[in-house]
């Protein structure tokens, strides 16, 4: 079989389809499929980082949102108030121990942080062990307006636990780092955000009309996007887009490559882990945050 050169096929693909919008979308989305499965696979291990909740108040919570009670997982601070509130979005996995354990290392650091289970509608990935049959049967029917709409039910929430009502942030992982982008162009009162290598294109759709690089000129917040540069399902040129398009915009956004990180690399879980850029990105997001509270 030949090996695909990705640059040069996908301007001979272009240039075959010049009108199409989907074009290199399609192409770039066809072509990542296989290795962003691969990038993906889970592990049903404990995460490797166990963060105690000594000092803290964690629990389970519903939240009211159209269609039902959508479940969320909190970690604070036992004590105070106007804690700034931070938006934790899940992997396509759902909101597993790692998820959970984001938050409780987030509220050992002072925040109010909460992961809504954003799937609840549409099932349980945690009781399926196939990542095609949890894209295919559950994320893919996931619409954005709705995923908007329930972070904004989140946030309100978080409020009335005792979090800031004017300082929100968001951070996500792979699929979450994805809304990342797409929340802080949808809420004005979110001060800032950290995409973890969420993809930025791919083929619009009803349930996905924009992506990041859509809305590169829209953002309320400015954004930290962290990647892999061996991410085998976000090529690297779509994260230059995106980084060309912030520039464009005159964004105070920007994104940071790690050259040698593959996709997850933050997740302790996978073996696609790695110590030294996540606990950097884990650093940068911290200082990211501290930079934007004023």
């Amino acid at each position: 079989m030949k090996t695909m050169d990705t640059e040069t096929d996908r301007q001979q693909f272009d240039s075959l389809l010049p009108a199409a919008r989907l074009d290199r979308r399609g192409f770039v989305t066809t072509l990542a499929a296989a290795g962003f499965a691969l990038a993906v696979q889970p592990v049903h291990a404990s995460t490797a980082i166990s963060t105690d909740a000594t000092g803290l108040r964690t629990g389970d919570a519903t939240v009211a949102v159209e269609g039902g009670e959508l479940p969320v997982y909190f970690a604070r601070p036992a004590t105070g108030t106007k804690l700034p509130v931070v938006l934790v979005v899940q992997e396509i996995f759902g909101v597993h121990e790692h998820i959970r354990d984001v938050c409780r290392r987030l509220a050992h650091q002072g925040y109010l942080a909460i992961a809504p289970e954003l799937f609840f509608r549409q099932g349980d990935p945690r009781t399926i062990d196939n990542v095609g049959e949890i894209i295919q049967g559950i994320v893919s029917k996931v619409p954005d307006a709705q995923v908007m709409a329930d972070l904004d039910a989140s946030a309100a929430w978080a409020t009335s636990q005792g979090g800031d009502p004017d300082w929100l942030a968001i951070t996500g992982f792979c699929w979450g780092g994805r809304i990342t982008w797409l929340y802080a162009a949808h809420n004005p009162k979110v001060k800032s955000g950290v995409a973890w290598y969420g993809r930025v294109d791919g083929v619009p759709s009803d349930r996905t009309p924009k992506h990041p690089v859509d809305v590169a000129d829209a953002l309320h917040a400015p954004v930290l996007g962290l990647y892999g540069g061996q991410d085998q399902g976000i090529p690297l040129t779509d994260v230059e887009m995106m980084g060309e398009a912030l520039q464009k915009a005159g964004s105070r956004s920007t994104i940071h490559v790690y050259p040698d990180a593959p996709h997850a690399f933050h997740a302790d879980y996978r073996p696609s882990y790695r110590k030294a850029e996540a606990e950097d990105g884990w650093k940068r997001m911290l200082e990211w945050f501290a930079q934007h509270r004023a």
